[in-house]
């Protein structure tokens, strides 16, 4: 039997597919690649297409024996859903109704979820645990938790059993040094300093220096991509094992700064990286870090990359030797 990954030849989607097959599992991907690399996939049967192309996901459950899905196909970028909310909520919310229309009409029964911190927005509380307040400040928080409070009905009415993942800063890259991280445009920290690094940009962008932190610079949670794609493998097994319905934090439980960022890189390649300072961004919490001890105790998930450096280490052997990302 085999496991769907929808965005499977994005940035962790990827990652997870290369976990699998390492794993033994078979792997079938649908991704549009409107922002995937078909160079990423390592492995597995790729049909090229959208989730809201009903009769082309009717087909691929048709043509394979599915056991699971792990789905992380959508629109990501906070900044572009408050300008483009109609994309968001279209690409996100519809796109994982017509997967789960077409689970359930397949007899399907269970999901991982890709969702994201962005559910909880401004933290009441630091770290952040899974019962705190959901009030997403953005419409892409917003539409991720709607993908949630849907696979919840689609549990009570339908039976399909789903874990949601909610986790922070995805960063690194595969220790194979076949892939990683290649957005366009970008727009993580971790990759943007090393694009300085290898002055493909003539500096750093620092957005704010006055937050309540130890520096004045905002704080944030940095998991290891590797690490998350074992953390959606742990929770289809988790399904597999006849558990019910959950969500689960991700998160190393401790965070860095965005100058902490800057200087480990800087140690890490041995280069300057020039750095601007701007004015705050509007929306940008000072502090988001994640309680991940419900996924320690009940997935037995324990990140292996928990320090920046190495986190860094793998990002830069990346993109030292694919600097112009999967292009080349």
């Amino acid at each position: 039997m085999a496991i769907l990954v929808t965005g499977g030849a994005g940035y962790i989607g990827s990652h997870t597919v290369a976990a699998l097959l390492d794993l033994g599992e078979e792997v079938v991907v649908i991704d549009n690649l409107q922002t995937g690399h078909r160079e990423a996939l390592l492995g597995g049967k790729l049909y090229e297409g959208d989730l809201r192309d009903k009769e082309l996901l009717a087909k691929l459950f048709i043509e394979n024996d599915i056991d699971a899905v792990i789905h992380f196909a959508a629109s990501s970028l906070v900044g572009e859903s408050m300008q483009n909310p109609v994309k968001y909520y279209d690409n996100n919310v519809l796109g994982a109704l017509c997967l789960l229309e077409a689970m359930d009409a397949a007899n399907v029964r269970k999901i991982v979820f890709s969702s994201t911190a962005a559910t909880y927005g401004e933290p009441e509380k630091v770290p952040i645990v899974e019962g705190d307040r959901t009030e997403p400040t953005n419409v892409y928080g917003e539409t991720k938790l709607m993908m949630e409070r849907m696979m919840s009905w689609f549990d009570k009415v339908l039976g399909i059993k789903y874990v949601a993942l909610r986790y922070f800063n995805a960063a690194g890259a595969h220790a194979s040094g076949r892939i990683g991280e290649d957005h366009r445009p970008e727009s993580h920290l971790i990759p943007l300093v090393l694009q300085a690094a290898l002055k493909q940009r003539e500096n750093i962008a620092v957005f704010g220096e006055d937050y309540p932190t130890l520096d004045g610079t905002c704080v944030r949670d940095y998991i290891h991509v590797s690490d998350l794609a074992d953390a959606h493998y742990r929770g289809v097994n988790y399904l597999r094992n006849g558990n019910e319905s959950n969500v689960f934090n991700l998160g190393n439980g401790q965070g860095f700064s965005v100058k902490e960022v800057i200087e480990t890189a800087k140690k890490v390649t041995g280069l300057d990286i020039p750095v601007v300072m701007q004015e705050r961004r509007a929306g940008d919490p000072a502090t988001l870090v994640a309680s991940s001890d419900k996924a320690r105790t009940i997935l037995g998930w324990n990140p292996s990359h928990d320090n920046l450096d190495s986190i860094i280490q793998s990002a830069w052997s990346w993109h030292q030797f694919h600097p112009q990302g999967y292009e080349e």
